[in-house]
């Protein structure tokens, strides 16, 4: 038994398909999707998103979004998305550092806290990606 899955980011398409069973990052803790769940809108903090094709298990990153859970379709629109064999350990390193930097040395007035925190989440939760996939710096 499958279901359908579509994930777009703001600038792309990642997938769009069938699936077995699919794994999101909830912002209130990781939640398991199979055929003919119930329905279901939540939005989705940074982290990893795994789903099982016929051809085999696929990560991708996303830094966000919503997810809206029919019982025989998965729309997730993913406020930034990155496939797995993209992710960079060194730029995520970087984003982290600005956003830290940020964080420290500014004037209150001019940061938006939100913003950066939210940047600063996704550069943490990505480099975790990173390292439980096994995949090394570049």
């Amino acid at each position: 038994m499958t279901m359908q899955l579509d994930v777009v980011s703001a600038e792309e398409s990642l997938f769009s398909g069938a699936v077995q069973e699919l794994i999101a990052p909830g912002s209130m803790g990781d939640l398991g999707i199979m055929p003919r769940h119930s329905q279901l809108i939540t939005t989705l903090k940074a982290g990893e998103l795994k789903y099982k094709t016929g051809d085999g298990e696929v990560s991708l990153f996303v830094a966000g979004g919503i997810m809206e859970v029919q019982p025989s379709i998965v729309t997730i629109l993913a406020d930034t998305a990155v496939r797995s064999e993209d992710l960079d350990e060194q730029t995520a390193k970087d984003a982290q550092k600005r956003a830290e930097d940020a964080l420290e040395g500014k004037d209150p007035e001019d940061l938006d806290y939100e913003a950066i925190r939210a940047e600063l989440d996704a550069a943490k939760a990505q480099i975790e990606m990173i390292h439980r996939i096994g995949k090394t710096l570049r």
